[in-house]
């Protein structure tokens, strides 16, 4: 390991915090040399995922265009980075439960609107709107359409009085 502010080799960094976090370990360092702090995560290998394209092509798995990918829909939104990750995570991990060693573009792309449907409507549809390609103005208002209806059955959902149990 190096410094990333000086170039300092790892015999002068040391850790000054370790914690668990949901995907791997966060490590919080220190360079003796220029006394300089940064984080470093550690993620545990995982099998390499290969995403199959609409073409046919293969490519691996990866996170960081899935996360771009989400802050780009949520550009200019009130959305955390935190909030972002967390979405990206939870995909990637129901990506590797599934057990494929190959998963379709097509499949990655609803589970991403998924996640944003429930973090921001506006990022939801700015995602679909380069997802499905929509054509024309009314498949899009279609899209949103179905996304205010979705809205309110679920509020009518919370909103409902639960059934005493039987006595």
């Amino acid at each position: 390991m190096r410094c990333p502010f000086c170039g300092a080799t790892s015999s002068s960094i040391r850790v000054i915090d370790t914690r668990e976090v949901t995907d791997g370990i966060r490590r919080r360092r220190e360079c003796e040399n220029c006394g300089q702090r940064f984080t470093t995560y550690e993620r545990v290998a995982s099998m390499n995922l290969l995403v199959v394209k609409q073409d046919g092509r293969r490519e691996e798995f990866d996170r960081d265009k899935l996360v771009k990918s989400m802050r780009t829909a949520c550009t200019k939104r009130a959305v955390s980075s935190a909030t972002i990750e967390q979405a990206a995570q939870k995909i990637e991990s129901n990506l590797y439960a599934m057990g494929k060693l190959e998963i379709e573009s097509k499949k990655i792309g609803e589970m991403v609107m998924e996640q944003l449907r429930d973090i921001d409507d506006v990022a939801y549809v700015r995602f679909a709107s380069v997802y499905r390609s929509f054509q024309d103005v009314d498949s899009m208002a279609e899209e949103i359409k179905h996304l205010l209806e979705r809205k309110r059955r679920e509020e009518e959902l919370r909103n409902q009085i639960p059934l005493p149990m039987g006595e």
